[in-house]
C-alpha cells in the first residue's frame, strides 16, 4: 500500500514538472530563439548590453503574441515592469532559450501562458473561391508575400495554390495549419 502512495506521488510530480518545462513557453521560446539567431549572425559580441539592445529593436518590430511578450518583459515604452535583464544577462553567456524562459515563467507566469493562434485554411480552388478578396490579400500578407499584378480573384487563388507548398505542411486539399 505506501509503495503505491510513492508512485503516484512520483507520477503526481513528474506529470507537474512536465508542465512546468520552458518548452511549454511557445511564444517565448520562439521569439527569444529568433533573436539569439539573428543577434549571432551580426557578428557581434554577445555582451547584455548588445542583447538588450538588440532585445527592444526586436520588440518594436513584434506584433500579435510577441508584442504581448515585450510587454512582460518590459521591452516596450508602456510596459509597468523591466526584466529585461533577466534575458540579458542570461543570453549574453549563451544558456539555452528554453531555460532563460522556465526563469521567466518563475518571475512573471504569464509569459508561458502565451500561445500563437493556429490559423487552418482549405488550399483547394473551392474553398478559395468562396473567399472574399480581402481574405485572400490576408493569407498572403501572413506568408509574406505580396501580389501586385492580381486584378480579379482568379488572380488571388491562382497565386495562393501556387505559393502554398512552400507555407503550408499539407498542400493537397485538406486543410493545413498555417
Amino acid at each position: 500500500m505506501p509503495c503505491s502512495n510513492v508512485l503516484a506521488v512520483f507520477v503526481f510530480l513528474c506529470i507537474v514538472l512536465d508542465i512546468a518545462k520552458g518548452s511549454d513557453c511557445e511564444v517565448c521560446v520562439g521569439f527569444l530563439e529568433r533573436l539569439y539567431q539573428r543577434l549571432k549572425t551580426s557578428h557581434e559580441e554577445l555582451t547584455p548590453v548588445n542583447v538588450e539592445t538588440g532585445l527592444q529593436s526586436a520588440c518594436e518590430e513584434a506584433e500579435g503574441k510577441e508584442g504581448r511578450l515585450c510587454y512582460y518583459l518590459g521591452a516596450t515604452r508602456d510596459a509597468a515592469t523591466k526584466i529585461t535583464g533577466e534575458v540579458a544577462r542570461p543570453m549574453s553567456s549563451h544558456v539555452p532559450v528554453g531555460k532563460i524562459c522556465e526563469r521567466l515563467q518563475k518571475k512573471d507566469s504569464q509569459i508561458c501562458e502565451l500561445r500563437y493562434e493556429k490559423q487552418t485554411i482549405d488550399v483547394s480552388t473551392a474553398a478559395l473561391f468562396k473567399l472574399r478578396v480581402t481574405e485572400l490579400k490576408n493569407i498572403l500578407n501572413s506568408w509574406g508575400e505580396v501580389c501586385r499584378a492580381c486584378i480579379e480573384k482568379t488572380d488571388f487563388v491562382n497565386l495562393i495554390q501556387e505559393m502554398a507548398p512552400r507555407h503550408t505542411k499539407n498542400h493537397g486539399r485538406e486543410p493545413a495549419d498555417l
